[in-house]
């Protein structure tokens, strides 16, 4: 692909809101984690899709940690957006914050960055449009995309060594 035929990152960015009803929460009153991880794979799987404009599937999370419960009756608010593209993959990063529906109150809940591989007509991996990166965010997006993509391979090489 050539320069030209690059994409804006911000042109990627998804908005998703999920009001948390009781089916979507623990014993607690808060969401279930295994919840707002669909959620989280979920709004990132349409960030990478809106910028690869393939179907396209889930190759890794990395580290998921909740700072904060969302409680039934709050809203869970997911901001996605494609950070790198490294061929025929992407990573995608994730913030979820809560908002209290009376009071206007956010918090942060977690964030999390996805890997997407895009997949061909045949179904393998296909490479995708890169990243047009405009603004001082989105180039540091991408730097720290690179390293935590250069950490995951080196583990991943590690853990296969004999």
């Amino acid at each position: 692909m050539t320069d030209a035929e690059a994409k804006p990152a911000a042109a990627s960015h998804v908005d998703v809101t999920h009001l948390v009803m009781p089916s979507d929460a623990n014993m607690l009153g808060t969401a279930f984690g295994g919840m707002v991880m669909q959620w989280t794979d979920l709004a990132a799987s349409m960030a990478a899709m809106r910028h690869a404009r393939l179907p396209v599937v889930t190759a890794s999370i990395d580290q998921l940690s909740f700072l904060a419960p969302i409680r039934i009756g709050q809203m869970a608010i997911l901001s996605a957006q494609v950070n790198a593209v490294f061929g025929t993959s992407m990573e995608v990063g994730v913030e979820v914050v809560s908002e209290d529906p009376r009071t206007g109150e956010r918090r942060k809940c977690c964030d999390a960055f996805l890997t997407f591989v895009g997949l061909g007509p045949d179904g393998r991996p296909t490479r995708v449009a890169p990243l047009a990166l405009a603004t001082d965010a989105e180039r540091r997006r991408d730097r720290e995309a690179r390293a935590r993509r250069a950490a995951r391979l080196s583990l991943r090489d590690a853990l296969r060594a004999p």
